[in-house]
């Protein structure tokens, strides 16, 4: 095998490709000669560069050492074969002997067939997958990390070219225009409000000029600079007259300003600038490897994040460019805001009096630019399907977050329409506002305990603003998730601490980590699982890594200090593993027993129910916990044998049907028997119709997101049970395929608030 590449040879390539790039000639003729060089440099047989063209189609642009008469003949789907594999995961593949792959795909006409190893990586710029740039030899050759680093490198260079150059026109890769017509486009309401305004397009993306460096010790100093800079005008931000009031958005910002200077993603753009990038292209290049590790990611709380670093990414960019701006010089009076995503910050740097309504292609209810956007006022829509593809700058917009929809270039009857919705939703307003400090008691006196989902220090300003009884779920995956190395006692502590602090006495449900399965630490082996939702993930983890689980209990015990803890374990299958769990705690119990710290005061243990197999040892479980919490995301997915990410199967069997109350029904009856607390936790009790099912069976304890506990709220003091209870009980001894319709109407006509 040929030694790998060394740092210093990876920097010289660049420096060839860039001086090649920047010289005369065709796009179609520096391609060509791309291939030949990076060949030569990597000890390769073969390299490849294949190019996306409409339809996801991949097709092979240039070569060294396949057949010339393929280029522009040999053409693969995206997810066909080993490259079009990559493009679709867009992560790189090495492989020693590629034709025992599954997927690979034989093309006579390349002459491949007498090359085994193979290593290819996606040509990405802007979380978008442009290629991939493939190279090959016949040898069973085992590729090394670094040569994997540097072709993800060298691949960013040619993004640049390939977008910038006449490889492709904009009609190989852009849809047909649509007709400058009216539109009424559906998304997700992530702030309530109706505004009226046009359309101001955020575009964050900065221009990178030079891709490479001459000199990788002025450009970390650069980055030293722009770090500096960024960070004081932060703080500068932090100290603005518009923050000294407190509340949610100054919170979030100093959650922001920690991001900042998060070590792991400092160390990240530190190391990309040795292989001999630019500062620029560096925060480029991790920005674009963070985006399509978190983009893999199914869990919407935790990929909301990537709006965060997103945004922190592209101010350090307009800090190291020297362009501040942020194309927002021109702002229309009565501007609504149209992008793909934004972060908490770039929301504040416009100018608020002037924003009316903001609009994304993603985005959900708990990601923090929309929780800014609450504290502002400002109604919010998101995920609008092909937003920017359908909206022109001052396009007319109507926002309309209460039925989570936009109406784009409407006509003069409905923007009346609209304004007169305004007044409306102003009264509604000023009702929810008032239950904020009233119980969630029935007509008939029956009390519902209303608990908040978090996952962040930022999260728990909602449970004043709420009134939340406190935390039924903490989520304590996710700064594991934001950092490079896995975090120790100490820092763990730390942060649980906090959490408590913030909570100011209300309970806080610890959940221990639930990753694996699509919640890939980056730092944790990364193997592939044919299904990661039923895979190594949670508790299965924890009991097979006993350390990683004994760590976070030392650090919560060390955080509570003597205190509650209320403490609980995901995706527990069987009793046995439950006591698995318990045992490793009480070794932790007892070891700070013998160090003469202090044990908690209180100590509530309970698990997840999330799979169904754990129903039928209830009676075993409910003799060992203080309380369980039912998952229901995971839970009505393994009872139905539906996964709830696949789109052909996402309205066909429903939470609101006979056997999903049935089998809810008899959990809470069991819990009850046993005097146990039973709490649901799932996305199912965040939404008011499906919340008034809940309570009928029987649960009196639900945790939800903030968004949903004033609906939820309203809907309960609106409700009389005794009604619903008996016409349920009817309901559900037909074979009806959902009860939805049936409940919409029972609210209906007994006046609930759904």
């Amino acid at each position: 095998m040929q030694p790998p590449l060394t740092a210093g040879g990876s920097r010289r390539l660049l420096k060839r490709l860039r001086d090649l790039m920047a010289g005369g000639g065709s796009g179609q003729e520096r391609l060509n000669q791309v291939v030949k060089i990076i060949a030569a440099d990597l000890v390769a047989e073969v390299c490849s560069i294949y190019i996306m063209r409409a339809g996801e189609v991949l097709e092979l642009f240039a070569t060294q050492g396949l057949k010339q008469e393929a280029v522009h003949q040999t053409r693969l789907a995206v997810g066909e074969g080993i490259v079009g594999d990559i493009a679709a995961r867009a992560r790189p593949l090495a492989l020693a002997d590629a034709q025992s792959h599954p997927n690979f795909a034989y093309r006579p006409e390349t002459g491949e067939e007498i090359y085994h190893s193979m290593l290819g990586v996606p040509i990405l710029r802007g979380g978008r997958v442009l290629g991939v740039l493939v190279v090959q030899n016949r040898t069973f050759r085992d590729y090394d990390e670094e040569e994997i680093e540097t072709l993800q490198t060298i691949a960013m260079v040619l993004a640049e070219l390939v977008s910038g150059s006449d490889l492709i026109t904009p009609e190989d890769t852009m849809r047909a225009d649509l007709a400058l017509a009216p539109a009424r486009l559906d998304g997700m309401r992530l702030n309530e409000g109706i505004a009226i305004g046009r359309a101001v397009l955020h575009q964050p993306r900065v221009s990178i000029r030079q891709m490479v460096a001459d000199n990788s010790d002025l450009e970390a100093k650069r980055l030293d600079e722009a770090l500096s800079s960024m960070h004081s005008a932060i703080d500068d931000m932090l100290a603005s007259s518009e923050m000294a009031d407190g509340g949610e958005h100054r919170d979030i910002l100093e959650s922001y300003r920690m991001f900042a200077e998060d070590s792991g993603w400092l160390g990240r753009i530190g190391e990309a600038i040795q292989t001999g990038l630019t500062a620029e292209a560096a925060v480029q290049r991790v920005q674009d490897d963070t985006r399509v590790r978190m983009n893999q990611i199914s869990d919407p709380y935790i990929r909301e994040r990537l709006s965060d670093l997103e945004d922190l990414a592209n101010r350090l960019l307009r800090h190291l460019t020297g362009d501040r701006t942020a194309a927002r010089s021109e702002m229309v009076e009565d501007a609504i805001l149209v992008a793909r995503s934004m972060g908490p910050a770039e929301l504040l740097d416009y100018d608020r009096a002037k924003i009316k309504g903001v609009v994304l292609e993603e985005g959900s209810p708990t990601a923090h630019v929309a929780i800014v956007a609450r504290a502002l006022g400002i109604p919010m829509v998101g995920r609008v399907k092909d937003l920017l593809t359908r909206v022109e700058p001052l396009d007319l917009l109507v926002v309309d977050g209460d039925h989570a929809q936009i109406v784009l270039r409407p006509s003069e009857d409905v923007r009346e329409a609209f304004m007169n919705s305004i007044a409306v939703r102003a009264e509604r307003q000023a009702s929810l506002a008032a239950l904020r400090h009233l119980p969630a008691v029935t007509r008939d006196g029956v009390e519902v305990s209303l608990f908040l989902n978090a996952g962040l220090l930022i999260d728990l300003v909602h449970l004043e603003e709420t009134g939340a009884l406190g935390v039924g779920l903490y989520r304590t995956e996710l700064p594991f998730m934001l950092r490079s190395t896995f975090p120790d006692v100490a820092t763990q502590a730390d942060f649980y601490g906090k959490v408590l602090q913030r909570a100011a006495g209300k309970p806080v449900v610890f959940r221990t980590l639930d990753i694996g399965g699509d919640k890939l630490l980056p730092y944790q082996d990364q193997s592939a699982e044919e299904n990661p939702a039923m895979g190594w993930r949670a508790i299965r983890i924890g009991l097979d890594r006993p350390m990683l689980l004994r760590h976070q209990f030392r650090a919560l015990l060390q955080a509570t200090d003597g205190g509650r803890l209320d403490l609980m374990f995901p995706m527990v299958a069987e009793v046995a593993e439950f006591d698995a769990a318990r045992a490793l705690l009480d070794v932790e119990l007892e070891r700070r027993e013998k160090r003469g710290e202090p044990l908690p005061s209180t100590l509530r243990l309970g698990t997840m129910l999330e799979v169904p197999a754990l129903f039928w040892q209830l009676p075993l479980l409910l003799k060992r916990v203080d309380f369980i919490s039912v998952g229901t995301n995971d839970l009505m997915q393994f009872l139905f044998a539906s996964d709830r990410g696949n789109p052909r199967l996402a309205e066909r069997y429903d939470v609101l049907s006979p056997p999903a109350l049935a089998f809810l029904t008899e959990i809470v009856r069991r819990c009850d028997a046993a005097d146990v607390d039973v709490t649901l936790c799932g996305e199912m009790g965040s939404r008011p119709l499906e919340a008034m099912a809940l309570i009928a069976i029987g649960f009196r304890r639900l945790s939800m997101p903030a968004s949903a506990i004033a609906p939820v709220k309203a809907m309960t003091r609106g409700l009389d049970l005794g009604p619903l209870r008996a016409y349920l009980a009817e309901l559900c001894e037909h074979p009806h395929h959902s009860l939805r319709e049936y409940l919409r109407s029972f609210a209906k006509d007994h006046d609930v608030p759904i």
